[in-house]
């Protein structure tokens, strides 16, 4: 089951969103503010990130920057800012879609389930953790941008690893850089 992470601050729209991404088949987590929705990013493995932009504590670009550094989880801006300023600003911080409110439930439905599908499908050939990128299909391997030299057992030990970390995100695996 998809899991995704709702930051929205108003009740209202938390409860429905919650309860009709459950009802489309989707476990739904809420924050109501940024720092909150961080805290629950670290803590737990999502698929989506559904994202307000006026929020309290952290606004939704600081929230949105913050996953970035670690992450290339999908976000799709839920928000009532509708200019082209922050819709550019938002796409300048790699979400994957911007969303404006008032909006169709199951125009939201769709571009979610879109979302997902694509990111599954990216998520297939090349794989990302913090600063580490694996790519499936060359069979490489880069730390910080620095390819790594790796025998073909030490690439499928980190391939794994690498699709674990959503279940065991504490994993750490002593690799050498082939600049080493």
């Amino acid at each position: 089951m998809k899991r995704i992470l709702i930051v929205e601050d108003e009740p209202e729209l938390q409860e429905l969103l919650c309860a009709y991404l459950q009802d489309a088949g989707y476990a739904a987590a809420v924050a109501g503010d940024g720092a909150a929705a961080l805290d629950l990013f670290r803590a737990q493995s999502f698929d989506l990130v559904l994202l307000d932009i006026m929020l309290p504590k952290i606004d939704g670009f600081g929230v949105c920057a913050q996953i970035r550094r670690q992450s290339q989880v999908p976000i799709l801006m839920l928000t009532a800012l509708d200019g082209e300023t922050q819709q550019l600003r938002g796409f300048g911080l790699n979400i994957d879609d911007y969303v404006t409110k008032p909006f169709s439930m199951p125009v939201l439905l769709e571009k979610i389930r879109v979302i997902l599908r694509r990111s599954g499908e990216a998520a297939e050939s090349r794989l990302h953790y913090r600063d580490l990128v694996v790519d499936l299909d060359t069979r490489e391997a880069a730390l910080d941008g620095r390819p790594l030299d790796l025998t073909a057992r030490e690439f499928e030990l980190l391939r794994l690893s690498s699709r674990l970390k959503r279940l065991i995100p504490w994993i750490r695996l002593p690799i050498r850089s082939a600049s080493m």
